[in-house]
């Protein structure tokens, strides 16, 4: 498994985000603090605290780097 800071602090964001991760096949997890949920999860996603940075969790490290790169402008660097 590996991880990513990622910031999803609108809801344009958090659509865009949902939109891209549902095309992957595997599990991502979101986390924030001690919450997590799944990270193709609309509703899960609206549950978290989206002031703070939240962390991607990518549990097939084969698609870590597609992923990644899909996801360049949600990544926190």
């Amino acid at each position: 498994m590996k991880s990513l800071p990622i910031q999803l602090n609108t809801v344009e964001k958090v659509k865009s985000f949902v939109n891209i991760i549902s095309t992957f096949d595997g599990e991502f997890d979101l986390g924030s603090d001690r919450y997590v949920v799944d990270a193709k999860s609309i509703m899960g996603i609206f549950s978290l605290d989206l002031s703070n940075p939240l962390r991607l969790d990518i549990h097939d490290n084969a698609t870590f780097e597609r992923v990644s790169k899909k996801l360049e402008e949600f990544i926190i660097r």
